[in-house]
């Protein structure tokens, strides 16, 4: 057999950092990790390509050349994914289709071939079996949930690790909490199912004998899921392997707010190397996390947690949503505060929609108050649903958050402020490269000549230079950062004016 493996393309978005990769000269930021791990269980003598279409195009003669073409999306990636399988049709290729766009939204997939869904290590392996044996049946899902200690390491030899800005790996899937906006749950559970160590070092391994060198980002939807297993397995065994390999690579991830609560585990989470985390904050109004049901962010000081995380050398990055039924009027003014109060320089703020499968689509879907397709980035000003603050309000204010956070004066204020106090613990040496050299001397040109923001990179500049030299790398990265942020929304302005929203 013949099987490409197609992963399409994401749109100009924040996560995409499409900017940013470009002082770099980075072609994207992560890799198709699922892609790779589906590639791994694919019977080794069949012949396997890969093309991730944010690294370059996917070419007739690619599609000419596979018996079946493999492809896995997200739901912010659908209008590439149609654009994928229209070609495929008029090439003739069959499809076979998974990942998390095509579990919960099956129904608008009807049409593709092969639909392989839930946990690729429950439902490729009936897939490929009948493949072989008998002709395929057009669907292929679970009720239960996979053993990931079965999962194996990821096909990294399909890709060139070159293109990508980090690596990235998986060690848990599922999360204890059940917020009402979020789908994790449908998707994998409340019981967080986990590696063992061997794998998880195995895997950093692998990357480290590719010649991998530089940021790795565990890909968990809330890495702290099971704390005692982190505490007394994964992390001792991370911080002996990083030392007996020199610390080569720099850790992130994502976790709930009751990080803060754990001192112990934040200090076993720096001496492995994590220095950033993303976290779901969502909304400084505690009505407004009383209805989504943010259990570990209610009554406790959001402020002094993040402010905790980061004392202990983290950077932390964060989400928030504005568009709750509880949001007051204030919400716009209180969100900008709270962001530069707590020195979030990556703060993403979102509009609320309502992912198929969760709890806050069932109750909209029962009120009457559903109205589109969800498009999978809350940051184009779009909503799936009626909100009950006046659509109008919500788009200016939200517009209003934006415009302000990642204004030059306010975000290189804030990004000032953090670096102030950051302390970084972590042992890792900063490997200067010709792309970081290339990236400054980028910055140098397009924010410190030519950019809107040109008198407060140079302030942060100089500031960082003489007063924090070890932080001069992470200020202009963060400069960098905040160049992509003003793009992508500038983008986004553009398309509500077209569209005659304030």
């Amino acid at each position: 057999m013949k099987i490409l493996l197609v992963y399409p393309e994401y749109p100009d978005t924040f996560w995409s950092f499409s900017y940013a990769l470009k002082f770099v000269s980075k072609r994207a930021a992560n890799p198709p990790l699922g892609l790779l791990t589906v590639a791994a269980m694919i019977p080794s003598e069949w012949e396997k390509r890969l093309v991730d279409m944010n690294v370059r195009r996917l070419e007739d003669n690619d599609l000419l050349w596979a018996d079946y073409v493999f492809l896995s999306a997200m739901s912010i990636q659908k209008e590439s994914v149609k654009t994928v399988l229209n070609r495929c049709r008029a090439i003739g290729v069959k499809v076979v289709a998974g990942g998390p766009l095509f579990t919960q939204d099956c129904e608008e997939f009807s049409d593709v071939d092969y639909l392989v869904l839930n946990e690729a290590e429950i439902t490729l392996p009936l897939f490929l079996n009948d493949l072989q044996e008998r002709p395929p049946n057009n669907i292929y899902t679970s009720d239960k949930w996979a053993d990931v200690t079965t999962t194996p390491i990821p096909l990294w030899d399909l890709i060139n690790l070159k293109h990508y800005a980090s690596m990235n790996i998986q060690y848990s899937r599922g999360c204890p909490f059940d917020c009402e906006f979020c789908n994790i749950t449908s998707l994998y559970g409340r019981v967080p199912r986990t590696k063992d160590s061997d794998q998880v070092i195995m895997e950093l391994e692998k990357l480290y004998t590719l010649g991998w060198r530089g940021g790795v980002f565990f890909v968990d939807d809330n890495f702290i899921g099971n704390r005692i297993k982190l505490k007394s397995e994964i992390l001792p065994a991370i911080i002996q392997w990083m030392e007996k390999r020199n610390y080569p690579f720099s850790l992130f991830t994502e976790a709930s707010i009751n990080l803060a609560d754990d001192d112990d585990l934040m200090k076993m989470m720096v001496q492995a190397q994590f220095d950033t985390v993303f976290i779901g904050i969502e909304s400084p109004n505690e009505e407004s996390l009383n209805e989504c049901t943010k259990i570990p962010n209610k009554n406790r000081d959001l402020i002094a947690s993040v402010r905790k995380i980061q004392s202990f050398g983290m950077e932390v990055q964060a989400g928030f949503i504005v568009g709750f039924d509880k949001d007051p009027a204030s919400i716009f003014e209180r969100m900008i505060g709270f962001i530069q109060e707590s020195r979030i320089a990556t703060a993403m703020v979102g509009l609320l929609n309502a992912p198929r499968g969760t709890k806050l689509y069932k109750r909209l879907l029962g009120e009457n108050r559903l109205v589109k397709s969800l498009t999978g980035d809350n940051t184009d000003f779009s909503m799936n649903f009626i909100p009950k603050m006046s659509y109008e309000v919500l788009i200016s204010g939200y517009k209003r958050i934006i415009e302000t956070i990642y204004s030059p004066k306010y975000y290189y204020a804030r990004v000032k402020q953090f670096l102030k106090d950051y302390k970084p613990t972590q042992k890792k040496i900063f490997r200067a490269r010709w792309s970081h050299v290339k990236a400054g001397m980028k910055s140098v040109f397009i924010l410190g000549l030519i950019g809107k923001e040109r008198y407060y990179y140079w302030r942060l500049f100089f500031w960082s230079l003489f007063r924090r030299p070890k932080l001069f790398p992470m200020a202009i990265t963060f400069s960098i950062y905040g160049y992509h942020f003003r793009k992508v929304f500038e983008q986004h302005f553009r398309m509500i004016e077209r569209k005659g929203i304030t």
